[in-house]
């Protein structure tokens, strides 16, 4: 009895207490939030038809194991054609809250949560009015202009998406200078919260505005012109160094379960911003088992060598979906072509993205990365392309530590302390998996301080002791 206040349980904190009155707050001392989330996790329809081509796989939505399904899906391709030029009719619509999923059309409507979680705790969008009532743990008393969510087509080249970022930032500051009475030209600042590839699209945004990556292979020059309008970037499991999984997923294609379409390696590796997310070649992250040399996986001819994705030998049916119409040999040198303009503009993207650079004052760079689950870290690959587990590290099951913070001593010899070309302002760990973690209390916590209660940057909101 004498040990009985030694119990372990644990006590979730009363997040309405502490945040209520905060979020109901309208003045110039509160800012706007958007919401930017990872791959996949943007709805995405066709234009024309309204067909759904992401974010439900219910009767009559693109079904990518059909040639028909697989073209909605799929960017297209077109020899000697820019990846920037190179568009569809497909737009996105929203942040992806739910998968909508039908079973064998026996059982009709079954929702796989992804991104209602984050959107519920920040109040976004038809969570804003419903909060409540849809199990929010703040209620936001109907404020409209507080937080804003930035769907984005995630299958394109990283770069281009920053424009859509800084148009939906323009949205977040004038809404919230109609609802605080300011002038238009009035300075506004908005925190954005990047959940996993989401981060990158902010990491560029922030560098460079909303100028994407020039055709002829240069970095565009660090302007930091994305940075006058954000006050904190909190990246949220952000495979800064890039993931394994990707190059896996290339090569093997991609199914979110059993009752869902298999993406195909040919229909993934139309998609620039998959091959963004490949590990960097410097921290050989995929290495050949023969000789334990770092693939280099920028160069196409590695591709073909291993027999890999646009370049493999067995994708001619799934070609043939997708360029309908075109003889065998020209399919395979337009895929051909389209996988080496994705590989430059990877190996760019990375370039720009990994100069060290600490962004102005006023803006600071916010880490919440997982390290409790056992994540994918180390490819091996055999004579025959195959690839196999080498190794795998902490992480959240899809991204590693290391990768989130961009921890440069990877691949070499360790010394003391992280070496990173991202100045951190502030890093927190957390258990849980890559998406399941932005529904942890620990997480909610301290994401609801930094926006509501932390001061500023700038420190302009500190006050002397006694005021």
């Amino acid at each position: 009895m004498s040990l009985s206040g030694c119990g372990t349980g644990q006590r979730a904190p009363d997040l309405a207490a502490l945040y209520e009155t905060p979020a109901r707050e309208i003045s110039a001392d509160r800012t706007p939030v958007v919401v930017i989330p990872g791959i996949l996790g943007s709805k995405l329809a066709d234009g024309p038809s309204g067909t759904s081509v992401w974010g439900a796989f219910t009767y009559g939505a693109a079904d990518a194991d059909t040639p028909e399904g697989a073209r909605f899906v799929a960017l297209p391709m077109g020899m000697g054609v820019s990846l920037l030029a190179l568009r569809d009719e497909v737009i996105p619509t929203e942040a992806l809250d739910r998968i909508q999923v039908d079973t064998l059309g026996v059982i009709r409507g079954i929702q796989i949560e992804a991104y209602a979680g984050i959107l519920r705790t920040l109040g976004a969008g038809k969570y804003r009015d419903e909060a409540l009532a849809r199990g929010a743990v703040v209620d936001y008393g109907g404020l409209h202009w507080t937080c804003f969510q930035c769907g984005y087509d995630w299958r394109r080249d990283i770069s281009e998406s920053a424009a859509t970022l800084g148009e939906q930032i323009r949205i977040a500051q004038e809404s919230a200078r109609r609802a605080q009475g300011l002038d238009a030209a009035a300075p506004i600042r908005v925190d954005v919260v990047a959940h996993s590839m989401g981060g990158l699209v902010l990491r560029y945004y922030l560098r460079y505005g909303e100028v994407p990556l020039p055709d002829d292979g240069t970095v565009p020059t660090l302007t930091w012109a994305g940075a006058e309008h954000v006050r904190r970037a909190v990246a949220v499991g952000t495979p800064n160094a890039g993931s394994a999984l990707a190059i896996e997923q290339l090569v093997n294609g991609w199914a979110l379960a059993p009752i869902t379409p298999n993406y195909r390696p040919a229909v993934l590796g139309t998609m620039p911003a998959v091959y963004q997310l490949l590990p960097r070649v410097r921290h050989a992250r995929v290495v050949d088992a023969a000789s334990g040399e770092a693939v280099d996986l920028y160069d196409p001819a590695e591709w073909r060598r291993y027999g890999w994705g646009l370049a493999g030998d067995s994708i001619d049916k799934e070609l043939s979906w997708l360029l309908p119409g075109v003889d065998a040999e020209s399919r395979r040198r337009i895929g051909y072509d389209h996988l080496t303009k994705c590989l430059a503009r990877a190996e760019q993207l990375h370039r720009a993205l990994d100069t060290p650079a600490a962004p102005p004052a006023g803006t600071e760079i916010v880490l919440f990365a997982g390290d409790s689950e056992p994540t994918l870290d180390i490819l091996l690959v055999d004579a025959d392309g195959s690839l196999r587990t080498g190794r795998e590290s902490p992480g959240d099951g899809t991204v590693t530590r290391d990768s989130a913070l961009m921890d440069e001593r990877v691949g070499r010899t360790w010394i003391p302390r992280v070496r990173s070309p991202i100045a951190w302002s502030r890093v927190q760990f957390l258990s849980g998996d890559h998406l399941g973690m932005t529904n942890d209390a620990s997480f909610v916590d301290n994401l609801l301080y930094l926006l509501l209660e932390a001061p500023g940057p700038d420190g302009a909101d500190t006050v002397s002791g006694g005021e």
